[in-house]
């Protein structure tokens, strides 16, 4: 695990977003292929506004995973996460060989089990992600189920997560958020080659906290990732503002 901290988010997004261009060139380099989970949310626009600016990535040999969505709300809507990852991510690229979207609409048993099959089928070389203001890893809120194996799950969102969410304006009020979502499993968020987890704001900062100081624990749903043999997290001062910089992993970066 690698620790990189950033003056601002800003910064934080453009070194992730060239790390994670420079891992696509590499596996597309390798195998001739690359396959691609992205995360959304305020945490990540910085990390995709790069990713997407990135030159010399084939993106006709990229096939791309997202992490969650809502059950029940339409695309049309401000905070659905296909209509995010559409007008940031997809609409600013060349055609991708494929991208998957999670539709939290009609049969949601059956969305899980595609999906799943899918991503069962596309190793994935390269994932962004995020840590929620309770520790969550996409929808896995506290405690998030460490054990099970299927790709996707239906998971209840706690209040906290569905605060969040209300309190970064994506709702009008917590009445209008969701209480249930779409969720890529822990176990295979972790199946992913390389992980790059961008945590901007002070917001972020207790559950930065404790997702590297607390034992692995399903409380703290984003401590998985200490477990994991290449994560790469990139951290604003204001979210590494509850930890220690000065272990040999940990570079401060002005």
């Amino acid at each position: 695990m690698s620790i990189s901290v950033f003056e601002n988010a800003q910064e934080l997004g453009r070194a992730a977003g060239v790390h994670a261009a420079d891992l696509l060139r590499s596996a597309i380099a390798e195998k001739g292929h690359a396959n691609l989970i992205v995360a959304t949310g305020t945490s990540q626009f910085e990390t995709l506004k790069q990713l997407v600016a990135e030159e010399g990535i084939d993106w006709s040999k990229v096939t791309m995973f997202h992490l969650d969505e809502y059950i029940g709300l339409p695309v049309t809507h401000p905070a659905s996460f296909r209509k995010y990852l559409k007008e940031r991510f997809l609409e600013m690229l060349p055609p991708l060989e494929a991208a998957y979207l999670i539709s939290g609409e009609g049969d949601v048993a059956a969305e899980r089990k595609k999906l799943g099959d899918l991503i069962t089928a596309h190793p994935i070389d390269v994932a962004l992600v995020g840590i929620g203001e309770n520790g969550h890893l996409a929808f896995n809120d506290p405690p998030a189920n460490f054990d099970t194996e299927e790709p996707y799950l239906t998971v209840d969102l706690d209040g906290p997560c569905r605060m969040q969410q209300l309190n970064e304006g994506w709702f009008g009020s917590l009445q209008e958020v969701p209480e249930q979502a779409i969720s890529m499993s822990i176990r295979q968020i972790m199946k992913s080659k390389h992980i790059i987890c961008s945590v901007p704001d002070e917001r972020k900062a207790e559950a930065v906290k404790n997702s590297l100081t607390q034992e692995v624990s399903n409380l703290f749903p984003a401590s998985i990732l200490q477990q994991h043999p290449s994560c790469h997290y990139y951290l604003d001062e204001a979210s590494a503002s509850l930890i220690s910089i000065d272990g040999a992993s940990v570079s401060a970066l002005a």
